[in-house]
């Protein structure tokens, strides 16, 4: 299998070097050309003279949970990062503590977690500032690493999962985007992919299957009408709360009760007519015996055929090859375990035939990275939600056109459940910069990402007036 590249230098390098690009050779593995890797002769350096941070609490409809916990607010987060010729960069996050690592969660309030990961951007943003960068994806690799020991640090947590850290680099990085995307004259998304990592985000989907979001315990009429409103693939949480056995067995119930109540409805978009079942464990299973036994029921059911993915169902504190899952039928497709690149190519090792990424949970730098290398090695992906607002539908949505589709299908594949989620959903959509393009909203579970979508970047390279506002004392 193709190793990924390590770009990674340290800060005192960094520093040093004020954003040059490095070039690794690894056995079977190409250099990084182009954008990524020009010299410092030719790259534009880019300089960080201010920074800035700000966050807003938007409330839920409804508590969503998973992962044995549950939500009932999320923090948006945004970064400022101005250069030295006065353009500026301002980035959207959504941060998850629950997803990202639920010890974190556990072990604090819901706001106390939320602040813990806010001070992480604002370390990453200190540690920017001054410095000098060519390329957004070299100064992730500069301060992911500072900013992920910081975060053990100020947790008292030496176990801290990787991911939280990357969750609190998405608006540093994708201000960092913004930013480079200015400097370099840069308009079109496909401007900004540097060349080592095209192959991995090549295609040009004109659909995109938008994926609704149900925790477990959703009302099964609340599944049926999605269903009956066009939605065609569902993402459903299983690893309901309990102990093994009890989880096991309320799995079960939910997967028969929604068998029986969506089971029979065809559709013209999936290979086989039928709707696929896409489950997400978010970890909760300790062992595979216990898995098999969830999926020998369905077999028994008759709902096997029509899982699709199951996503995530160990965690990485499992490691063992997951071959025997995928040859019953489903695909196993990693996601928080998969922090990086490596940890990827770790999973497609281990036998996961899926990847699950997360422009806006772990940065659009790493997503770019950790796709190039399911791409080398043959591994289809999708793009997963984190409960995004409007604007960060749109960051993942560039992607999840880009991608190359799952085999037998004809379009990218994108879960987004901020409009299930949020309260005020309406007043965030009024935020986008273009909130009534024809791409926005999904038609019949399918959001149209024709030639429009593509010429405007989805709308995630213009500015966002109401963000704007909130940085006006710091723009001046």
């Amino acid at each position: 299998m193709k190793k990924p590249t390590n770009k990674h230098i340290s800060r005192r390098t960094f520093v040093k070097q004020t954003g040059t690009g490095l070039a690794l050779t690894l056995s079977g593995v190409s250099c990084l050309t182009e954008k990524t890797m020009e010299d410092s002769s030719t790259a534009k350096s880019i300089k960080v003279v201010a920074v800035d941070s700000n966050f807003e609490r938007e409330p839920l409809a409804q508590p969503f949970g998973f992962k044995g916990g549950s939500l009932d607010n999320i923090w948006q987060t945004l970064a400022y990062l101005e250069s030295e010729s006065g353009q500026h960069g301002i980035g959207i996050g959504v941060q998850s503590v629950l997803w990202s690592d639920a010890s974190v969660f556990a072990a604090h309030t819901q706001h106390g977690g939320n602040a813990l990961m806010y001070a992480m951007s604002e370390r990453a943003l200190q540690l920017i500032k001054g410095q000098s960068f060519t390329d957004p994806i070299s100064l992730l690799d500069n301060v992911l690493e500072e900013v992920y020991a910081y975060g053990k640090q100020i947790t008292r947590n030496p176990n801290l999962r990787k991911t939280f850290a990357l969750n609190a680099l998405v608006g540093v990085d994708n201000a960092a985007w913004v930013l480079y995307a200015k400097e370099n004259g840069m308009t079109h998304f496909d401007e900004l992919i540097p060349a080592s990592y095209q192959s991995g985000l090549s295609a040009k989907h004109d659909k995109v299957v938008a994926i609704p979001a149900l925790g477990y315990g959703t009302p099964i009429e609340t599944i049926k009408q999605m269903a009956d409103d066009g939605f065609f693939i569902m993402k459903i949480k299983i690893g309901a709360p309990g102990d093994q056995k009890e989880m096991l067995e309320k799995d079960k119930a939910f997967l028969k009760a929604i068998h029986e109540a969506i089971g029979h409805y065809e559709t013209p978009h999936s290979p086989d007519g039928k709707i696929p079942y896409y489950f997400d464990a978010n970890g909760r299973y300790d062992k595979q015996e216990t898995l098999h036994e969830f999926l020998d029921y369905a077999e028994k059911i008759g709902a096997l055929d029509q899982i699709a993915v199951l996503e995530e169902p160990f965690g990485e504190r499992n490691q063992e090859d997951v071959r025997e899952l995928t040859a019953r039928g489903p695909r196993v497709a990693a996601d928080e375990s998969a922090h990086t690149d490596e940890d990827a190519l770790t999973r497609i090792q281990q036998g996961y035939n899926a990847i699950a990424v997360k422009a806006v949970a772990k940065t659009l730098s790493m997503t770019m990275k950790i796709a190039q290398v399911a791409y080398e090695n043959q591994t289809p992906c999708f793009c997963a939600d984190l409960t995004v607002n409007p604007i960060l539908v749109e960051w993942n949505k560039v992607v999840a056109a880009r991608l190359p589709a799952f085999p037998n299908w004809e379009m990218g594949m994108q879960e987004t459940n901020g409009w299930q989620n949020y309260k005020y959903w309406d007043r965030m959509k009024s935020y986008h910069p273009m909130p009534d393009a024809s791409w926005v909203l999904p038609q019949q579970g399918v959001y149209l990402t024709e030639a429009d979508f593509f010429a405007n970047s989805g709308g995630i390279l213009k500015a966002s007036p109401h963000y704007e506002e909130m940085f006006a004392s710091t723009n001046k």
